[in-house]
């Protein structure tokens, strides 16, 4: 039975994850902090399985800028693989708290990737990265070598965390492997982020209790994937002999509009008669038109998209309507 040691295990990536290891017969270790630890709700159908919980699975305390409490956990549990999806994701947070942002995303890195190589170099290590890093570019279609030109601090972040994987798997022969993210859903994103907010008004406006959904930049076009279904292509890269770093997106955008028009639609509702734009909710910078190009994780792992933008609706508008009943 192989060890799993999953940090942000309360978020959208690292709950899926844990579903995705125990199925696959892990012994897994979540990680929580302290301010995450009254929301376990991503976890809750695992901590009310008598025959998972405190068997196969099993909750630890720690936080990603606490360097000995990682390092203590590393050490201690011995872990064969390490996914971290732990770090602050969200880019217009970036903005508001940038120091948070940086020293949670990147520096923390280095912390993990020094106890690894001091401790037990066998270690596979999983760091997520986001389109993000890519910002303003020329290229229809970003691939693996496509330069980056990050737009915020969190794209900054992610970037300092490409170069110090790079590093520390060059250098010290560490058995780090990436994926570069783009957009990513599901029932289990949090409400700070548009596709959850819009599903949730979009609900709520159908439902007769909000009059009107308030957005932004209506014409950003996003690749937007399934979280679910990415994390299981995290957990096939992890098992490839040489660590690498892949694209994973859908290879398709749309806009923000076209998002929030198929949820209104999905409930018999014109979304002309609902849609303000609000000013206040513009980023302070904006990004190319990011899309991925998945030759390479198609050639690796027969990489293949089951959920298109659609079923991805579905899915997150039956979940957020069941909530009525």
């Amino acid at each position: 039975m192989k060890t799993a040691l999953v940090l942000g295990s309360t978020g959208q990536d690292g709950s899926y994850m844990c579903d995705l290891l125990l199925k696959k017969n892990y012994k897994v270790y979540a990680l929580v902090r302290k301010s995450a630890t009254g929301n376990t709700k991503n976890l809750k159908h695992i901590l009310k399985d008598k025959k998972v919980f405190e068997k196969k699975f099993f909750l630890v305390r720690g936080d990603l800028n606490d360097h000995s409490s990682i390092q203590n956990l590393i050490i201690g549990l011995k872990p064969n693989e390490i996914y971290n999806f732990a770090d602050q994701d969200h880019v217009g947070w970036s903005f508001a708290i940038p120091s948070y942002s940086l020293m949670t995303t990147s520096h923390s890195l280095i912390n993990i990737l020094e106890t690894i190589k001091n401790s037990n170099n066998k270690i596979k290590y999983f760091h997520p990265l986001s389109s993000n890093m890519f910002g303003i570019t020329k290229e229809k279609k970003q691939n693996e070598n496509t330069v980056f030109n990050p737009q915020s601090v969190y794209a900054i972040s992610k970037v300092t965390c490409y170069h110090l994987c790079n590093l520390y798997r060059n250098v010290y022969n560490l058995k780090i492997y990436n994926a570069i993210f783009y957009n990513h859903e599901s029932p289990r994103r949090s409400e700070e982020y548009v596709t959850t907010k819009i599903v949730k008004h979009v609900c709520e406006i159908y439902k007769k209790r909000r009059k009107s959904l308030e957005l932004g930049d209506i014409t950003a076009k996003i690749d937007w994937g399934y979280a679910k279904e990415y994390v299981k292509y995290v957990q096939k890269i992890m098992q490839l002999k040489k660590p690498d770093i892949f694209i994973v997106a859908t290879g398709k955008s749309n806009s923000v509009k076209d998002f929030a028009e198929k949820c209104f639609k999905y409930v018999g509702l014109n979304y002309k008669k609902y849609l303000k734009i609000n000013k206040k909710f513009l980023r302070p910078s904006k990004t190319s038109v990011l899309v991925g190009d998945t030759k390479k994780i198609k050639k690796a792992l027969n990489f293949k998209i089951e959920y298109n933008l659609d079923k991805i609706i579905k899915t997150m508008m039956d979940h957020q309507l069941k909530k009525f009943r």
